[in-house]
Protein backbone atom coordinates (compact mmCIF):
# COMPACT_ATOMS: atom_id res chain seq x y z
CA UNK A 1 0.00 0.00 0.00
CA UNK A 2 1.21 3.52 -0.73
CA UNK A 3 1.78 5.68 1.97
CA UNK A 4 -0.78 8.41 0.68
CA UNK A 5 -3.59 5.32 1.13
CA UNK A 6 -3.28 6.42 5.06
CA UNK A 7 -2.51 9.89 5.36
CA UNK A 8 -5.33 11.47 5.37
CA UNK A 9 -6.62 8.97 8.60
CA UNK A 10 -3.25 11.39 10.32
CA UNK A 11 -5.72 14.70 10.90
CA UNK A 12 -8.13 14.99 13.43
CA UNK A 13 -11.06 16.68 12.51
CA UNK A 14 -9.36 20.17 13.33
CA UNK A 15 -7.02 19.41 10.94
CA UNK A 16 -3.93 18.76 13.29
CA UNK A 17 -1.84 15.16 13.17
CA UNK A 18 -3.07 12.85 15.26
CA UNK A 19 1.04 11.70 14.57
CA UNK A 20 4.30 13.14 14.70
CA UNK A 21 7.35 12.10 13.24
CA UNK A 22 10.16 11.96 15.55
CA UNK A 23 13.38 13.02 14.70
CA UNK A 24 14.71 9.97 16.50
CA UNK A 25 15.14 7.29 14.13
CA UNK A 26 12.20 8.36 11.99
CA UNK A 27 9.48 6.82 14.15
CA UNK A 28 6.34 8.45 14.22
CA UNK A 29 4.71 9.41 18.04
CA UNK A 30 1.60 10.04 19.54
CA UNK A 31 0.71 13.32 20.24
CA UNK A 32 -1.90 14.31 23.32
CA UNK A 33 -5.13 14.26 21.00
CA UNK A 34 -4.35 10.89 19.25
CA UNK A 35 -3.61 9.24 22.90
CA UNK A 36 -7.09 10.75 24.35
CA UNK A 37 -8.48 8.86 20.91
CA UNK A 38 -6.94 5.50 21.83
CA UNK A 39 -7.74 5.64 25.27
CA UNK A 40 -11.30 6.28 24.28
CA UNK A 41 -11.54 2.92 22.11
CA UNK A 42 -9.19 1.24 24.51
CA UNK A 43 -12.09 1.97 26.82
CA UNK A 44 -14.96 0.16 24.95
CA UNK A 45 -12.79 -3.07 24.56
CA UNK A 46 -11.90 -2.86 28.34
CA UNK A 47 -15.53 -2.76 28.58
CA UNK A 48 -16.11 -6.41 26.77
CA UNK A 49 -13.02 -8.01 28.37
CA UNK A 50 -14.17 -6.84 31.74
CA UNK A 51 -17.78 -7.62 30.98
CA UNK A 52 -17.23 -10.90 30.23
CA UNK A 53 -14.72 -12.15 32.79
CA UNK A 54 -17.29 -10.69 35.40
CA UNK A 55 -20.29 -12.64 34.46
CA UNK A 56 -18.35 -15.77 34.63
CA UNK A 57 -17.22 -15.90 37.85
CA UNK A 58 -20.57 -14.71 38.85
CA UNK A 59 -22.51 -17.43 37.43
CA UNK A 60 -23.34 -19.38 40.22
CA UNK A 61 -24.79 -16.79 42.11
CA UNK A 62 -27.16 -15.70 39.43
CA UNK A 63 -28.06 -19.47 38.81
CA UNK A 64 -29.03 -19.39 42.77
CA UNK A 65 -30.84 -16.13 42.55
CA UNK A 66 -32.52 -16.62 39.60
CA UNK A 67 -33.30 -20.40 40.14
CA UNK A 68 -31.87 -21.17 36.66
CA UNK A 69 -30.49 -24.77 35.70
CA UNK A 70 -27.91 -25.76 34.36
CA UNK A 71 -28.82 -25.62 30.76
CA UNK A 72 -30.25 -22.42 31.07
CA UNK A 73 -27.12 -21.32 33.22
CA UNK A 74 -24.84 -21.33 30.13
CA UNK A 75 -26.92 -19.36 27.88
CA UNK A 76 -25.72 -16.62 30.20
CA UNK A 77 -22.79 -16.84 28.30
CA UNK A 78 -23.74 -18.59 25.13
CA UNK A 79 -26.05 -15.77 23.98
CA UNK A 80 -23.48 -13.35 24.13
CA UNK A 81 -21.50 -15.28 22.30
CA UNK A 82 -24.17 -15.77 19.96
CA UNK A 83 -24.96 -12.47 19.17
CA UNK A 84 -21.16 -11.42 19.27
CA UNK A 85 -20.13 -14.01 17.13
CA UNK A 86 -23.48 -13.83 14.90
CA UNK A 87 -22.49 -10.52 13.94
CA UNK A 88 -19.27 -9.58 13.64
CA UNK A 89 -18.84 -9.39 9.87
CA UNK A 90 -22.28 -7.27 9.77
CA UNK A 91 -20.81 -5.22 11.99
CA UNK A 92 -17.60 -4.51 10.71
CA UNK A 93 -19.06 -3.59 6.86
CA UNK A 94 -21.45 -1.24 8.79
CA UNK A 95 -18.82 0.71 9.85
CA UNK A 96 -17.20 0.36 6.64
CA UNK A 97 -20.37 1.79 4.78
CA UNK A 98 -22.22 3.57 7.36
CA UNK A 99 -19.40 5.49 9.50
CA UNK A 100 -16.92 4.15 11.73
CA UNK A 101 -17.60 6.85 14.45
CA UNK A 102 -21.30 6.33 14.11
CA UNK A 103 -21.81 3.05 14.75
CA UNK A 104 -19.43 3.28 17.40
CA UNK A 105 -21.05 5.70 19.01
CA UNK A 106 -24.58 4.12 18.73
CA UNK A 107 -23.61 0.46 19.78
CA UNK A 108 -21.76 1.48 22.88
CA UNK A 109 -24.94 3.17 23.99
CA UNK A 110 -27.49 0.11 22.74
CA UNK A 111 -24.30 -1.44 25.64
CA UNK A 112 -25.29 1.13 28.01
CA UNK A 113 -29.05 0.45 28.25
CA UNK A 114 -28.82 -3.66 27.84
CA UNK A 115 -26.13 -4.08 31.20
CA UNK A 116 -28.07 -1.59 32.71
CA UNK A 117 -31.42 -3.96 31.82
CA UNK A 118 -29.70 -7.02 33.06
CA UNK A 119 -29.14 -5.82 36.01
CA UNK A 120 -32.69 -5.35 37.27
CA UNK A 121 -33.66 -8.63 35.10
CA UNK A 122 -35.80 -10.61 37.59
CA UNK A 123 -35.84 -13.95 35.16
CA UNK A 124 -33.63 -15.59 33.39
CA UNK A 125 -35.15 -15.20 30.35
CA UNK A 126 -34.94 -11.27 30.40
CA UNK A 127 -31.09 -11.71 31.28
CA UNK A 128 -30.44 -13.99 28.34
CA UNK A 129 -31.99 -11.39 26.24
CA UNK A 130 -29.89 -8.80 27.58
CA UNK A 131 -26.96 -10.79 27.21
CA UNK A 132 -27.72 -11.19 23.81
CA UNK A 133 -28.49 -8.14 22.97
CA UNK A 134 -25.36 -7.38 24.55
CA UNK A 135 -23.47 -9.29 22.61
CA UNK A 136 -24.57 -7.72 19.09
CA UNK A 137 -23.74 -4.72 20.03
CA UNK A 138 -20.53 -5.17 20.92
CA UNK A 139 -20.14 -6.97 17.46
CA UNK A 140 -20.66 -3.39 16.45
CA UNK A 141 -18.48 -2.14 18.70
CA UNK A 142 -15.14 -4.18 18.08
CA UNK A 143 -14.51 -3.68 14.51
CA UNK A 144 -15.78 0.00 14.55
CA UNK A 145 -12.97 0.46 16.89
CA UNK A 146 -10.24 -1.24 15.74
CA UNK A 147 -11.18 0.12 12.05
CA UNK A 148 -10.86 3.34 13.67
CA UNK A 149 -7.39 2.73 14.49
CA UNK A 150 -6.12 1.44 11.67
CA UNK A 151 -7.81 4.51 9.56
CA UNK A 152 -5.77 7.00 11.90
CA UNK A 153 -3.01 5.80 12.49
CA UNK A 154 -0.31 5.41 9.78
CA UNK A 155 1.17 1.58 9.39
CA UNK A 156 4.52 1.20 10.84
CA UNK A 157 5.64 2.37 14.67
CA UNK A 158 2.39 4.59 15.22
CA UNK A 159 0.48 2.01 14.42
CA UNK A 160 2.17 -0.98 16.44
CA UNK A 161 2.02 1.13 19.16
CA UNK A 162 -1.50 2.10 18.84
CA UNK A 163 -2.24 -1.46 18.80
CA UNK A 164 -0.23 -2.81 21.57
CA UNK A 165 -1.83 -0.18 23.80
CA UNK A 166 -5.47 -1.44 22.46
CA UNK A 167 -4.89 -4.93 22.83
CA UNK A 168 -3.12 -4.38 26.38
CA UNK A 169 -6.64 -2.98 27.32
CA UNK A 170 -8.39 -5.97 26.70
CA UNK A 171 -5.63 -8.32 28.63
CA UNK A 172 -6.07 -5.78 31.22
CA UNK A 173 -10.06 -5.74 31.38
CA UNK A 174 -10.22 -9.42 31.63
CA UNK A 175 -7.94 -9.85 34.21
CA UNK A 176 -9.69 -7.22 36.73
CA UNK A 177 -12.34 -8.37 35.73
CA UNK A 178 -11.45 -11.92 37.04
CA UNK A 179 -10.92 -10.21 40.42
CA UNK A 180 -13.53 -7.57 41.00
CA UNK A 181 -15.73 -10.26 39.80
CA UNK A 182 -15.57 -11.98 42.77
CA UNK A 183 -15.39 -9.32 44.58
CA UNK A 184 -18.81 -7.40 43.45
CA UNK A 185 -20.47 -11.12 43.51
CA UNK A 186 -19.65 -11.14 47.49
CA UNK A 187 -21.70 -8.04 47.47
CA UNK A 188 -24.29 -9.15 44.57
CA UNK A 189 -24.21 -10.86 41.72
CA UNK A 190 -26.08 -7.67 39.87
CA UNK A 191 -23.21 -5.21 40.82
CA UNK A 192 -21.46 -7.27 38.03
CA UNK A 193 -24.15 -5.63 35.59
CA UNK A 194 -24.41 -2.10 37.19
CA UNK A 195 -20.36 -1.31 37.11
CA UNK A 196 -19.99 -1.70 33.56
CA UNK A 197 -23.02 1.17 33.12
CA UNK A 198 -20.69 3.72 34.83
CA UNK A 199 -17.78 2.79 32.78
CA UNK A 200 -19.79 2.36 29.72
CA UNK A 201 -21.15 6.06 30.30
CA UNK A 202 -17.59 7.17 30.79
CA UNK A 203 -16.56 6.27 27.74
CA UNK A 204 -19.63 7.25 25.58
CA UNK A 205 -19.57 10.48 27.07
CA UNK A 206 -15.39 10.51 25.86
CA UNK A 207 -16.32 9.27 23.23
CA UNK A 208 -18.33 11.50 21.76
CA UNK A 209 -15.60 14.78 22.37
CA UNK A 210 -12.42 12.57 21.80
CA UNK A 211 -13.29 10.00 18.74
CA UNK A 212 -12.47 12.09 15.60
CA UNK A 213 -15.16 12.03 12.10
CA UNK A 214 -14.31 9.64 9.53
CA UNK A 215 -12.01 11.29 7.30
CA UNK A 216 -14.00 10.49 4.27
CA UNK A 217 -17.67 10.08 4.08
CA UNK A 218 -19.46 6.70 4.25
CA UNK A 219 -20.42 5.24 0.94
CA UNK A 220 -24.24 5.08 1.99
CA UNK A 221 -26.84 2.60 2.07
CA UNK A 222 -27.09 2.19 -1.76
CA UNK A 223 -23.76 0.32 -1.83
CA UNK A 224 -25.26 -2.04 1.35
CA UNK A 225 -25.48 -5.58 0.64
CA UNK A 226 -28.39 -6.31 2.28
CA UNK A 227 -29.18 -10.01 0.79
CA UNK A 228 -25.79 -10.36 1.73
CA UNK A 229 -25.75 -9.97 5.31
CA UNK A 230 -28.83 -11.02 6.13
CA UNK A 231 -27.84 -14.36 4.93
CA UNK A 232 -24.05 -14.26 6.06
CA UNK A 233 -25.73 -13.07 9.53
CA UNK A 234 -28.39 -16.11 9.87
CA UNK A 235 -25.58 -18.84 9.03
CA UNK A 236 -23.20 -17.74 11.25
CA UNK A 237 -26.37 -17.34 14.05
CA UNK A 238 -27.14 -20.69 12.96
CA UNK A 239 -23.54 -22.33 13.37
CA UNK A 240 -22.47 -20.56 16.49
CA UNK A 241 -26.17 -21.49 17.61
CA UNK A 242 -25.77 -25.02 16.78
CA UNK A 243 -21.94 -25.42 17.78
CA UNK A 244 -23.07 -23.99 21.98
CA UNK A 245 -26.05 -26.51 21.61
CA UNK A 246 -24.05 -29.39 20.47
CA UNK A 247 -22.94 -30.34 24.17
CA UNK A 248 -26.39 -30.42 25.46
CA UNK A 249 -28.21 -32.46 22.65
CA UNK A 250 -25.61 -34.35 21.16
CA UNK A 251 -23.29 -33.99 18.77
CA UNK A 252 -24.52 -36.82 16.33
CA UNK A 253 -28.16 -35.58 16.83
CA UNK A 254 -30.46 -35.05 14.15
CA UNK A 255 -30.82 -31.74 14.89
CA UNK A 256 -27.41 -30.66 15.13
CA UNK A 257 -26.09 -32.65 11.85
CA UNK A 258 -29.35 -31.00 9.98
CA UNK A 259 -28.80 -27.27 11.74
CA UNK A 260 -24.96 -28.04 10.63
CA UNK A 261 -25.73 -28.60 7.41
CA UNK A 262 -28.23 -25.84 6.76
CA UNK A 263 -25.31 -23.55 8.11
CA UNK A 264 -23.34 -24.46 5.80
CA UNK A 265 -25.88 -24.26 3.02
CA UNK A 266 -26.59 -20.46 3.56
CA UNK A 267 -23.17 -20.06 3.88
CA UNK A 268 -22.40 -21.35 0.71
CA UNK A 269 -25.51 -19.96 -0.93
CA UNK A 270 -23.88 -16.60 0.75
CA UNK A 271 -20.76 -17.12 -1.48
CA UNK A 272 -22.06 -17.93 -4.68
CA UNK A 273 -24.04 -14.39 -4.02
CA UNK A 274 -20.92 -12.38 -2.84
CA UNK A 275 -19.56 -14.13 -6.13
CA UNK A 276 -22.14 -12.24 -8.58
CA UNK A 277 -23.04 -8.93 -6.76
CA UNK A 278 -21.46 -5.77 -7.57
CA UNK A 279 -21.28 -4.47 -4.60
CA UNK A 280 -20.40 -7.30 -1.92
CA UNK A 281 -20.33 -7.03 1.95
CA UNK A 282 -17.12 -9.27 2.32
CA UNK A 283 -14.90 -8.76 -1.08
CA UNK A 284 -13.61 -12.41 -1.05
CA UNK A 285 -10.80 -11.39 -2.66
CA UNK A 286 -9.03 -10.00 0.79
CA UNK A 287 -8.80 -13.86 1.90
CA UNK A 288 -6.08 -14.24 -1.33
CA UNK A 289 -3.70 -12.27 1.37
CA UNK A 290 -1.76 -15.80 3.02
CA UNK A 291 -0.83 -13.17 5.62
CA UNK A 292 -4.48 -12.61 6.48
CA UNK A 293 -5.49 -15.76 6.30
CA UNK A 294 -2.89 -16.86 8.87
CA UNK A 295 -3.73 -13.76 11.21
CA UNK A 296 -7.24 -15.13 11.75
CA UNK A 297 -6.24 -18.88 11.85
CA UNK A 298 -4.06 -17.88 14.43
CA UNK A 299 -7.18 -16.27 16.47
CA UNK A 300 -8.81 -19.15 15.99
CA UNK A 301 -6.38 -21.10 17.79
CA UNK A 302 -5.36 -18.95 20.54
CA UNK A 303 -8.70 -17.51 21.68
CA UNK A 304 -10.14 -21.25 21.26
CA UNK A 305 -7.07 -23.00 23.38
CA UNK A 306 -7.52 -20.53 26.11
CA UNK A 307 -11.39 -19.98 26.48
CA UNK A 308 -11.40 -23.81 26.83
CA UNK A 309 -8.41 -24.08 29.25
CA UNK A 310 -9.40 -21.51 31.25
CA UNK A 311 -13.20 -22.79 31.45
CA UNK A 312 -11.07 -25.99 32.67
CA UNK A 313 -8.65 -24.74 35.20
CA UNK A 314 -11.88 -22.75 36.97
CA UNK A 315 -13.80 -26.34 36.96
CA UNK A 316 -10.21 -27.59 38.47
CA UNK A 317 -10.29 -25.13 41.35
CA UNK A 318 -13.93 -24.66 42.13
CA UNK A 319 -15.27 -28.17 42.01
CA UNK A 320 -12.46 -30.24 42.42
CA UNK A 321 -9.86 -28.09 45.12
CA UNK A 322 -12.89 -26.74 46.09
CA UNK A 323 -11.65 -22.52 46.12
CA UNK A 324 -14.28 -19.71 45.78
CA UNK A 325 -14.62 -17.82 42.86
CA UNK A 326 -12.51 -15.24 43.99
CA UNK A 327 -9.61 -17.06 44.87
CA UNK A 328 -9.95 -18.89 41.56
CA UNK A 329 -9.44 -15.49 39.44
CA UNK A 330 -6.53 -14.62 42.03
CA UNK A 331 -5.17 -17.68 40.88
CA UNK A 332 -5.31 -17.39 37.18
CA UNK A 333 -5.07 -13.94 37.37
CA UNK A 334 -0.70 -13.14 37.04
CA UNK A 335 -1.62 -14.52 33.39
CA UNK A 336 -3.73 -11.82 32.26
CA UNK A 337 -1.34 -8.92 34.47
CA UNK A 338 1.40 -10.39 32.27
CA UNK A 339 -0.45 -10.05 28.99
CA UNK A 340 -0.82 -6.13 30.51
CA UNK A 341 2.24 -5.95 31.67
CA UNK A 342 4.21 -7.13 27.74
CA UNK A 343 1.37 -5.74 25.47
CA UNK A 344 2.63 -2.33 25.18
CA UNK A 345 6.38 -3.14 24.98
CA UNK A 346 5.75 -4.84 21.87
CA UNK A 347 6.29 -2.48 19.55
CA UNK A 348 10.77 -2.85 19.73
CA UNK A 349 9.94 -6.54 19.67
CA UNK A 350 7.84 -6.13 16.19
CA UNK A 351 10.17 -3.78 15.14
CA UNK A 352 13.18 -6.38 15.63
CA UNK A 353 11.20 -9.91 15.08
CA UNK A 354 8.16 -8.80 12.55
CA UNK A 355 4.72 -10.22 13.57
CA UNK A 356 4.96 -13.65 12.30
CA UNK A 357 7.48 -14.80 14.09
CA UNK A 358 5.94 -13.47 17.58
CA UNK A 359 2.83 -15.05 16.68
CA UNK A 360 4.26 -18.56 16.22
CA UNK A 361 6.47 -18.50 19.44
CA UNK A 362 2.67 -16.82 21.86
CA UNK A 363 0.93 -19.90 20.59
CA UNK A 364 4.01 -22.14 21.29
CA UNK A 365 3.89 -21.11 24.36
CA UNK A 366 0.24 -22.20 25.44
CA UNK A 367 1.17 -25.17 24.07
CA UNK A 368 3.69 -25.85 26.77
CA UNK A 369 1.75 -24.47 29.27
CA UNK A 370 -1.30 -26.63 28.47
CA UNK A 371 0.75 -30.04 28.08
CA UNK A 372 2.23 -29.21 31.79
CA UNK A 373 -0.90 -28.24 33.23
CA UNK A 374 -1.93 -32.19 31.93
CA UNK A 375 0.07 -33.11 35.01
CA UNK A 376 -1.90 -31.45 37.86
CA UNK A 377 -3.35 -33.87 40.22
CA UNK A 378 -5.73 -33.89 43.49
CA UNK A 379 -3.35 -32.16 45.45
CA UNK A 380 -0.99 -30.39 43.20
CA UNK A 381 0.28 -26.84 44.52
CA UNK A 382 0.05 -23.51 42.78
CA UNK A 383 2.96 -22.37 42.52
CA UNK A 384 4.87 -25.78 41.06
CA UNK A 385 1.93 -27.16 39.33
CA UNK A 386 -0.18 -24.57 37.95
CA UNK A 387 1.17 -20.98 38.01
CA UNK A 388 3.88 -22.30 35.25
CA UNK A 389 0.90 -23.08 32.78
CA UNK A 390 -0.89 -19.28 33.68
CA UNK A 391 2.51 -17.85 33.11
CA UNK A 392 3.27 -19.52 29.80
CA UNK A 393 -0.44 -18.79 29.00
CA UNK A 394 -0.26 -15.17 29.88
CA UNK A 395 3.35 -14.80 27.97
CA UNK A 396 1.69 -16.65 24.88
CA UNK A 397 -1.28 -14.34 24.86
CA UNK A 398 0.55 -11.38 25.50
CA UNK A 399 3.34 -12.40 22.35
CA UNK A 400 0.14 -13.04 19.87
CA UNK A 401 -2.65 -10.84 20.52
CA UNK A 402 -1.17 -7.78 19.51
CA UNK A 403 0.78 -8.89 16.64
CA UNK A 404 -2.78 -11.21 15.12
CA UNK A 405 -4.05 -7.74 15.45
CA UNK A 406 -1.54 -6.14 13.00
CA UNK A 407 -1.46 -9.13 10.68
CA UNK A 408 -5.02 -9.15 10.09
CA UNK A 409 -4.97 -5.06 9.31
CA UNK A 410 -1.41 -4.10 7.58
CA UNK A 411 -1.74 -3.85 4.46
CA UNK A 412 -5.63 -3.68 3.58
CA UNK A 413 -7.49 -0.98 2.04
CA UNK A 414 -8.92 1.71 4.44
CA UNK A 415 -12.12 1.22 2.90
CA UNK A 416 -11.98 -2.06 4.18
CA UNK A 417 -10.42 -2.05 7.36
CA UNK A 418 -13.96 -3.11 9.16
CA UNK A 419 -13.93 -5.84 7.31
CA UNK A 420 -10.47 -7.29 8.21
CA UNK A 421 -11.48 -6.45 11.77
CA UNK A 422 -15.03 -7.79 11.53
CA UNK A 423 -13.32 -11.37 10.40
CA UNK A 424 -10.34 -11.42 12.84
CA UNK A 425 -12.90 -10.66 15.97
CA UNK A 426 -15.47 -13.84 14.25
CA UNK A 427 -12.25 -16.08 14.54
CA UNK A 428 -11.66 -15.24 17.91
CA UNK A 429 -15.49 -15.43 18.85
CA UNK A 430 -15.72 -18.47 16.32
CA UNK A 431 -12.61 -20.20 18.36
CA UNK A 432 -13.97 -19.58 22.08
CA UNK A 433 -17.38 -21.19 21.16
CA UNK A 434 -16.65 -23.96 19.22
CA UNK A 435 -13.19 -24.99 21.55
CA UNK A 436 -15.52 -24.53 24.63
CA UNK A 437 -18.05 -26.62 23.14
CA UNK A 438 -15.96 -29.55 21.99
CA UNK A 439 -13.80 -29.56 25.34
CA UNK A 440 -17.21 -29.13 27.45
CA UNK A 441 -18.51 -32.00 25.38
CA UNK A 442 -15.06 -34.34 26.03
CA UNK A 443 -14.94 -33.61 29.76
CA UNK A 444 -18.48 -34.64 29.82
CA UNK A 445 -17.67 -37.76 27.88
CA UNK A 446 -14.87 -39.13 30.03
CA UNK A 447 -15.78 -37.73 33.65
CA UNK A 448 -15.85 -41.55 34.78
CA UNK A 449 -16.22 -42.61 37.26
CA UNK A 450 -19.16 -40.06 37.89
CA UNK A 451 -19.78 -38.44 41.00
CA UNK A 452 -16.20 -38.46 42.27
CA UNK A 453 -12.49 -37.29 42.46
CA UNK A 454 -11.06 -39.28 40.05
CA UNK A 455 -13.72 -38.99 37.61
CA UNK A 456 -13.61 -35.33 37.41
CA UNK A 457 -10.18 -35.38 37.80
CA UNK A 458 -10.17 -37.55 34.37
CA UNK A 459 -12.54 -35.29 32.37
CA UNK A 460 -10.21 -32.44 33.15
CA UNK A 461 -7.47 -33.78 31.51
CA UNK A 462 -9.33 -35.41 28.56
CA UNK A 463 -10.67 -31.98 28.23
CA UNK A 464 -7.83 -30.26 28.27
CA UNK A 465 -6.44 -32.19 25.21
CA UNK A 466 -8.40 -30.58 22.98
CA UNK A 467 -6.86 -27.03 24.16
CA UNK A 468 -3.65 -28.48 23.64
CA UNK A 469 -4.27 -30.04 19.78
CA UNK A 470 -6.37 -26.47 18.84
CA UNK A 471 -2.51 -24.74 19.86
CA UNK A 472 -0.50 -27.38 18.04
CA UNK A 473 -2.95 -26.96 15.01
CA UNK A 474 -2.39 -23.10 15.31
CA UNK A 475 1.57 -23.12 15.85
CA UNK A 476 1.88 -24.95 12.74
CA UNK A 477 -1.36 -22.66 10.79
CA UNK A 478 0.66 -19.78 11.64
CA UNK A 479 4.03 -20.93 10.60
CA UNK A 480 2.78 -22.41 7.17
CA UNK A 481 4.46 -20.26 4.22
CA UNK A 482 3.74 -19.82 0.91
CA UNK A 483 6.51 -21.16 -1.56
CA UNK A 484 8.84 -17.66 -2.04
CA UNK A 485 6.49 -15.36 0.05
CA UNK A 486 7.76 -12.67 2.57
CA UNK A 487 6.33 -12.23 5.80
CA UNK A 488 5.40 -9.40 4.89
CA UNK A 489 3.37 -10.28 1.99
CA UNK A 490 -0.04 -8.07 3.11
CA UNK A 491 2.20 -5.21 3.10
CA UNK A 492 3.68 -5.46 -0.33
CA UNK A 493 0.22 -6.43 -1.95
CA UNK A 494 -0.38 -4.25 -5.29
CA UNK A 495 -3.13 -1.52 -5.08
CA UNK A 496 -5.77 -3.36 -7.24
CA UNK A 497 -5.26 -6.48 -5.06
CA UNK A 498 -6.86 -4.27 -1.97
CA UNK A 499 -9.54 -2.34 -3.64
CA UNK A 500 -12.76 -3.27 -3.62
CA UNK A 501 -14.92 -4.79 -6.52
CA UNK A 502 -16.44 -2.74 -8.69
Amino acid sequence: MSESTFAPARRSPSGTDLTQTGSTHGIDRLDRRAWGTLLVLCGALFLDALDVSMVGVALPSIRTHLHLSTSSLQWVVSAYVLGYGGFLLLGGRAADLLGRRRMFLLSLGVYLVASGLGGFATTGALLIGTRLVKGISAAFTAPSGLSIITTSFPEGPARNKALSVYTATGATGFSAGLVFGGALTEIGWRYVFFVPVVVAAVTLASAIKLVPRDSAAPTGRRGFDLAGATSLTLGMVLLVFTVVEAPQVGWASGRTIGSLIGAGAIITGFVRHEQRTPTPLVRLGILRSSQLVRANLGALSLFGGWIGFQFIAMLYMQQLRGWSPLKAGLAIFPAGLLVASLAPRLAPLIERFGVNRLIVAGIASTVTGYALFLSVGHHSSYVAGMLPTFLLAGLGFGLAYGPLNIAATNGVASHEQGLAGGLLNTSFQLGGAIVLAVATAVNNANNHPAGNAAGLLHGFHAALVVSLIVAIVGVAATAARKIGARETDIETATEPEMELAE
